[in-house]
C-alpha cells in the first residue's frame, strides 16, 4: 500500500498589500507565470493571485483590504533564513530547481533583475542562494533531494528536543491509515488541538456537514468565459 501523506504544495499563500508589486517580482525576477488573478472565493474585497512552480505547484499571494501594512522584524517577519520571529508563522520558504546549474542560472537571473543574491552555500543535502523579496518576505532557491536520515539526525539535538528513541523511529516511519468503509465524524471541539481560524462562530462552522459545506461554499465558475 502507498503511504498516504501529502506530497507537495499545491499553493503557498502569501498576504500582500500590493498583489501588483508581488506580481511583477515573482514574474520577472524569478519567471514564474501568472496563472490566475481573481476575486477570492467567500471573502469580501479581497483578491486572489496564483504564479505556477509546476503544473500541481504554485505561489498564490492574498490581498485583503484589511492586511496590516507594517513589518516588525523578529515578530511578523523574520528578515532572514536564521533569524528569529513569531513561533507559527514562515522563517522563511525554499523553492526547488532540479540541478546546481540550475541554480546559478537563476541566481544570475535574479542578479540581473537588480536584487541581490546571497550564495550558494553548500548544506551537505542540498545547495542554497538566498535573497529578499517585497513586503518583508525571507527566500531560498535550492537543489538537493532524498536525504539520508540516518545522517542528518544529530543526537544532541533529537535530546534537547525531548524526542525519545522510540518517537524518533515513530517519526521517521509514520504510522499508516486505512481509511474506514464509512467516512471519519467532525471530532468535538479541543481547544487543545489547532484550530482554523478565530472563536467567533467557530463550533457553528466546523461542524457544519461536509456536503453542505461543498455545495454552499464552492465556486468553480471562471471569471472570464473560455474562447
Amino acid at each position: 500500500m502507498t503511504a498516504l501523506h501529502p506530497n507537495g504544495v499545491n499553493h503557498l499563500a502569501l498576504s500582500t498589500r500590493d498583489m501588483k508589486g508581488q506580481l511583477e517580482f515573482w514574474c520577472d525576477v524569478l519567471g514564474l507565470p501568472l496563472k490566475a488573478l481573481y476575486w477570492m472565493h467567500g471573502v469580501d474585497g479581497t483578491y486572489h493571485g496564483f504564479v505556477e512552480l509546476a503544473p500541481d505547484s504554485y505561489v498564490a499571494f492574498v490581498q485583503h483590504p484589511d492586511n496590516a501594512k507594517d513589518v516588525e522584524l523578529g515578530v511578523t517577519h523574520a528578515g532572514g533564513p536564521g533569524e528569529p520571529v513569531t513561533a507559527g508563522t514562515m522563517q522563511h520558504v525554499a523553492f526547488n530547481v532540479d540541478t546546481f546549474e540550475d541554480l546559478m542560472a537563476l541566481r544570475d537571473r535574479i542578479r540581473d533583475r537588480g536584487v541581490q543574491v546571497f550564495g550558494p552555500i553548500d548544506h551537505g543535502f542540498i545547495q542554497s542562494i538566498y535573497f529578499a523579496g517585497p513586503e518583508g518576505l525571507a527566500l531560498e532557491v535550492a537543489c538537493g533531494s532524498a536525504i539520508p536520515v540516518e545522517q542528518w539526525v544529530d543526537p544532541e539535538v533529537q535530546d534537547l528536543c525531548g524526542i525519545s528513541t522510540a518517537e524518533l523511529e515513530a517519526l521517521k516511519q509514520p504510522a499508516e491509515f486505512a481509511r474506514p468503509a464509512e467516512p471519519v465524524p467532525q471530532p468535538a471541539s479541543d481547544t487543545g488541538m489547532p484550530r482554523l481560524m478565530p472563536e467567533d462562530h467557530y463550533d457553528m462552522v466546523m461542524n457544519l456537514p461536509d456536503q453542505v459545506v461543498w455545495d454552499r461554499m464552492s465556486e468553480t465558475t471562471p471569471p472570464v468565459a473560455a474562447d
